[in-house]
């Protein structure tokens, strides 16, 4: 990965200090996103590692809702199609659903049924990894649809919340890590 494609995709994420409570530092991507060079820098580094890792994949999985902002550019790139993994209660039709825990509460996943057929291949996408709990939620779901998910793929990894150990066997990447 090139020094320069990183930095200028690293030096379009902002830090806001206390958000969204004191002591939290929040990686945020609107920068990134409102630069069209920086977000096609993006884009051309996810394409490239994944054509690089994965001669097969059917779709690219995106999680509700930042997911969605780079799942499918990704997925047009690389002329594969795109799943969204949504909040409970957005989508219509047949739904596998799942509750997981997050650091203030719960919440609720769901794919549509015939989202992926058993043993497609998909590689799921989302802006950031923080403690782990989204994205093993939507492995699980894509599980349950015997999809064969090839990784889970991130922006941002917060290492100190140590979120990519959860995953257990299903490889990871992330474009920036911070501490």
């Amino acid at each position: 990965m090139s020094d320069e494609r990183l930095r200028r995709v690293r030096d379009r994420v902002r830090p806001f200090p206390d958000f969204p409570e004191p002591g939290v530092l929040f990686r945020d991507i609107s920068p990134l996103l409102k630069d069209p060079v920086a977000f096609r820098t993006l884009i051309d580094l996810l394409e490239d590692h994944v054509r690089a890792a994965f001669p097969k994949i059917d779709f690219i999985a995106g999680l509700d809702s930042r997911g969605f902002l780079i799942g499918p550019p990704l997925a047009q790139r690389l002329g594969i199609g795109f799943v969204p993994v949504r909040k409970k209660g957005k989508l219509p039709g047949p739904t596998e659903s799942i509750s997981y825990s997050l650091e203030y509460g719960k919440a609720e996943l769901e794919v549509q049924s015939d989202a992926v057929e058993p043993g497609q291949k998909v590689v799921i996408v989302d802006d950031l990894l923080a403690t782990g709990g989204t994205m093993c939620a939507a492995c699980e779901l894509l599980k349950r649809l015997k999809a064969e998910i090839l990784e889970c793929l991130v922006i941002i990894e917060l290492k100190g919340l140590k979120g990519s150990e959860k995953l257990n066997s299903i490889p990871f990447y992330s474009v920036l890590q911070y501490d």
